[in-house]
């Protein structure tokens, strides 16, 4: 059974009153919490990680607070409680990796091209782009990097279709004969 509580209508009307017992802290970790931010993001790696790294931190200094004798020295005692942190949250994390006798062979790249070797390709490519006039290689990029049709690009830069269409003939010519990308195709 249950008894009703009965309050008057102003203790219900009046907002409740947040009562933080060290204020000082609060405004600390409100001036300090970028600062300690970047440190966390350079322990993590990890946006994520650096929030959730830097809250814990700042939960163990909430409760050391009483016990931290010199304030001026408290980025020091967070940034230690963040390295802590960290350390054991390291120490407990699950090993995926296991010893074996054999490394696994990677798989194939479909089409039995080295990655290395299409990289290579693009940047003679885009290099070759970039020595194309400024009409031209708007048309190319807007046709083929963006995958704009003719019309599509005529009405971006305000040509006509056939302009577009000559123009990128114009410039897919002087890629064929281009000397770099020659070198890197073969």
């Amino acid at each position: 059974m249950t008894t009703p509580v009965c309050t008057s209508a102003s203790d219900a009307a009046a907002p409740p009153t947040q009562f933080l017992p060290y204020p000082s802290f609060s405004s600390y970790m409100r001036a300090r919490q970028p600062v300690l931010l970047r440190t966390a993001r350079s322990l993590t790696g990890n946006p994520s990680d650096a929030e959730d790294l830097l809250q814990t931190a700042l939960a163990k200094t909430y409760v050391a607070w009483e016990r931290i004798e010199d304030h001026r020295a408290l980025d020091g005692y967070v940034r230690r409680a963040l390295l802590n942190t960290r350390t054991s949250q390291w120490r407990k994390r699950k090993v995926d990796e296991f010893a074996c006798d054999e490394l696994p062979e990677p798989d194939p790249v479909p089409g039995g091209d080295d990655p290395a070797e299409q990289q290579a390709l693009r940047d003679a490519m885009w290099r070759a782009i970039m020595r194309l006039p400024a009409r031209q290689r708007a048309m190319v990029v807007l046709r083929y990097y963006e995958d704009l049709s003719e019309v599509q690009t005529a009405e971006v830069l305000g040509v006509s279709v056939g302009t577009v269409k000559s123009a990128v003939s114009r410039a897919l010519s002087k890629l064929r004969d281009d000397a770099e990308l020659g070198l890197v195709r073969s």
